[in-house]
């Protein structure tokens, strides 16, 4: 089996020196800067009917780093600044492709800290990585190891809000190949009570991440509010103690969420999954804070890119099929079903049905039908024009 070589990123944590901190602290402002600077020149174009590219967006940085005002921009690598200016073309082209929003400007307290540096900009010998402007190494926390001979092509540092530093490392890896092909098909239907039921009966149990932590969250965010707003210490560090409580929940939720696409991705040829849209339901205020624990988006995501990493394939349905209500016996369409019914009985065969393994059985078998007539992933963003796979009639079985 041919292997298929993927680029993919290893994230370690780093202990910067003093030195080592101010310096990338400047940089991390200075991306910002440059970025929130061609944004707002782009804006104005795109107001008066013209369109800026990214050759005229560097043509500026040259002019605005020979400017009183903007010269502490030659203090920084200029190698993050100009991709910074290709995350903004990114971002425009999303826009116009109406994949995403109209770019927002970077916030100095909000906005992720990161800077990207490519090859040019960085030397990673024996172990060792060192980025431009800097005399010593990062210390790095090697927790797992390289692809034997890998040699990064992009690292970026990243600060989250509890202070803790972060390096990426993009590697060819050649260790990613397909796995051997097998038979075994899986329908999951997510829920909130059970976050997954397979249609094989296994219902995986919700391991409710933040509210383990809601009591203690609740509490450092009481003792936020009651510190001056500004940026005085005392409420800094209570700002820093609720981030890491978040931080934790978000590290428990994503550890858990990747052993679960791994497990699945190894035992199954093909998944089916519901083509849910999560943004939608979490307006729903009852249900909003529970539906942002479960995480479906990022379970999907990851679902996702191991299923292509690895040969397998993953196939959305529409979210509108009626995979609860309709029988998976004899394809019997009931009506109307309340949230609060978990289990119900057949009009027309008898046989009783638990909702949520009747659901993912019927997911897994539209699902299938689906791939036979050529329908794929996200069919309303991968492939317009193509059959897609929320348009296939439901799998109707003899009673």
């Amino acid at each position: 089996m041919k292997a298929t070589h993927v680029k993919r990123a290893f994230k370690y944590r780093f202990y910067p020196t003093d030195a080592q901190a101010a310096e990338l602290s400047r940089t991390f402002g200075c991306v910002r800067k440059v970025y929130n600077l061609a944004l707002a020149a782009r804006t104005e174009a795109w107001a008066r009917q013209e369109r800026v590219n990214y050759n005229q967006t560097s043509a500026m940085l040259t002019a605005w780093k020979k400017t009183e005002e903007l010269a502490y921009l030659n203090d920084v690598s200029c190698v993050p600044l100009q991709q910074a200016l290709r995350h903004l073309q990114t971002a425009f082209a999303n826009f116009f492709a109406k994949r995403a929003k109209y770019p927002r400007f970077k916030s100095r307290k909000k906005s992720r800290k990161s800077a990207e540096y490519t090859s040019s900009a960085f030397r990673f010998r024996d172990g060792t990585l060192t980025l431009a402007k800097m005399d010593e190494p990062l210390d790095i926390v090697w927790t797992r190891p390289l692809p034997k001979g890998a040699s990064p092509s992009t690292v970026t540092v990243s600060q989250d809000a509890t202070g803790r530093w972060y390096v990426s490392l993009l590697c060819e890896d050649p260790s990613v190949q397909p796995l051997p092909a097998t038979d075994a098909a899986v329908g999951v239907d997510v829920g909130l009570e059970h976050l997954l039921t397979l249609s094989t009966g296994e219902k995986v149990s919700n391991p409710r991440h933040e509210r383990r932590d809601r009591t203690r969250l609740a509490r450092a965010q009481r003792e936020l509010a009651r510190k001056a707003k500004g940026d005085g210490a005392n409420r800094a560090k209570a700002r820093r103690k609720v981030a890491r409580i978040y931080a934790r929940i978000a590290d428990r939720r994503r550890d858990y969420l990747h052993q679960l696409t791994t497990r699945l991705v190894r035992e199954n040829q093909t998944i089916v999954i519901e083509d849910l849209t999560v943004r939608n339901m979490v307006k729903n205020r009852r249900l909003a804070r529970a539906i942002s624990d479960a995480a479906w988006a990022d379970f999907r995501s990851l679902l996702e890119y191991k299923a292509s990493w690895y040969g397998r394939e993953v196939i959305a349905v529409d979210r509108w099929f009626p995979s609860s209500r309709l029988c998976s016996a004899c394809g019997a369409l009931r009506g109307r079903m309340p949230l609060n019914i978990r289990t119900w009985t057949c009009d027309g065969c008898g046989t009783t049905h638990d909702r949520d393994v009747n659901a993912a059985k019927n997911i897994l078998a539209v699902g299938l039908t689906a791939s036979v007539c050529g329908a794929g992933v996200r069919p309303q963003r991968s492939s317009p024009g193509g059959q897609s796979a929320t348009k296939q009639k439901p799998l109707q079985r003899e009673p």
